[in-house]
């Protein structure tokens, strides 16, 4: 993978989140350390995106505290601009702009945010678009692209932002089954680089295989977390067994 920053932890302490008094996340503390990654489980509904949105402020917590590397960036002042330049996402729609080439929608950022000069943006996005395979189709739109393609360049566009921490909210479930594995090997590829990231997903064999830690939610709690072996082969809890049985 292209080099990337040194990767920062993130910390959680006491995360509520409610939207019309209505609880969507309930006192989340977490940990996750420098250079690993994290996948977070649940069933539709438990809070999972709402979660990793609180983590870059894109969703406002109620209450509690994030911090990312050193910086508490849920208080006052916080410069969200230069937060999310530090923390990459990826959704599970694309986000692409369509009227742009592929090539423009990941140098957009680099000269408007980063103010880079347009001859260093661009090779900072071609060398990213050669990471993920479709440096050859830089100069095509959006929509001449598949899903999967689509998603690719979501990546490079996060990654050509040299985050410290990448945040992939269910990267993989617009897709179609035959596309799901492309993409997640670029996870995995990420994972081993040393990238600190945090994974909404379904996947779970991709949760065996490349987490460090697995985190399960269920109606906006934390009921369990532990290394995947733990989790997944021995759960603690009867609410995750019974996840576990429906899913796997």
């Amino acid at each position: 993978m292209v080099s990337h920053r040194p990767s920062v932890g993130v910390r959680t302490e006491g995360i509520t989140k409610a939207f019309d008094r209505n609880p969507v996340l309930r006192d989340i503390t977490l940990t996750v350390d420098p250079g690993t990654t994290t996948c977070i489980i649940g069933p539709s509904g438990s809070g999972k995106s709402t979660f990793l949105r609180c983590v870059n402020r894109l969703e406002e917590p109620s209450s509690g505290r994030i911090i990312i590397g050193d910086e508490d960036i849920t208080r006052a002042g916080t410069d969200i601009d230069a937060v999310r330049s530090r923390v990459g996402m990826v959704f599970q729609g694309f986000n692409l702009f369509p009227h742009m080439t592929v090539l423009r929608n990941i140098t957009l950022a680099l000269t408007r945010v980063k103010r880079m000069p347009t001859d260093e943006a661009v090779h900072v996005a071609e060398a990213q678009l050669d990471e993920v395979g479709l440096l050859d189709m830089k100069d095509r739109r959006p929509a001449q692209l598949s899903g999967g393609q689509q998603q690719r360049v979501a990546i490079a566009r996060a990654l050509a932002m040299r985050p410290q921490v990448m945040l992939f909210d269910e990267a993989t479930s617009a897709l179609d089954p035959e596309l799901v594995k492309g993409i997640l090997e670029i996870m995995k590829r990420l994972a081993k680089s040393g990238m600190t990231m945090m994974v909404v997903t379904h996947e779970l064999r991709f949760a065996r295989e490349a987490a460090h830690q697995v985190v399960f939610l269920d109606r906006g709690r934390m009921i369990e977390r532990g290394p995947p072996q733990q989790m997944f082969n021995a759960p603690a809890s009867a609410r995750l067994k019974e996840f576990l049985s429906q899913m796997l």
